[in-house]
């Protein structure tokens, strides 16, 4: 770490098993990334609140590289565990640690991404079937029970759906059909 460990005190006396407790959770946070510029650790004491007294709040900030941040700054809930030390900095320092391998995996460009059903728009129609053709201009088969909420009878050339395309029989066909809100029409 470039910049020594800030551990602070609030509402009580600082004591040297929490202090090295808190040490060994930070090693252990550079163990999984060892690239931690600074890290400030809060200890607030039971307060005299009605509603959060006798409980411990620990707070963690642990800056990165490229301005990256990770805070674990969550007030505990009304939760008679956090009354004892050791469960809440055990808890602060889980959050901790899932905080950090998020950010890291941001950092590394590993991040999961959805892409959204496929889009087409209705092209031929008849009482009980129809087809739709895809944004890459290929044209699949739907038949009315593939339509979601009973919209078939709503639908019209040229009313654009969405999908889940699906191998049949005679070969490419569309399931779970719905019809696009009136947001979506204009994509």
């Amino acid at each position: 770490m470039e910049i020594p460990v800030e551990i602070d005190f609030q509402g009580m006396k600082p004591i040297e098993s929490i202090r090295s407790t808190i040490d060994s959770g930070i090693e252990g946070l550079e163990k999984r990334f060892g690239r931690i510029i600074a890290c400030r650790v809060a200890v607030k004491g039971p307060g005299e609140h009605h509603r959060t007294g006798g409980l411990y709040e620990i707070h963690i900030w642990l800056s990165l590289p490229d301005g990256r941040q990770v805070a674990v700054v969550r007030t505990p809930p009304v939760d008679e565990r956090y009354g004892d030390l050791h469960f809440a900095l055990n808890d602060v320092f889980k959050r901790a640690r899932r905080g950090l391998r998020d950010q890291v995996r941001r950092m590394e460009g590993m991040i999961k991404t959805h892409e959204g059903a496929p889009i087409g728009t209705v092209t031929k129609l008849n009482e009980a079937f129809g087809f739709l053709q895809t944004n890459d201009g290929r044209e699949i088969y739907f038949n009315a029970n593939s339509v979601l909420n009973g919209n078939f009878a709503k639908l019209k050339v040229g009313t654009r759906v969405t999908f889940t395309e699906e191998v049949g029989e005679k070969g490419a066909q569309a399931s779970t059909v719905r019809l696009l809100e009136r947001h979506g029409m204009r994509l």
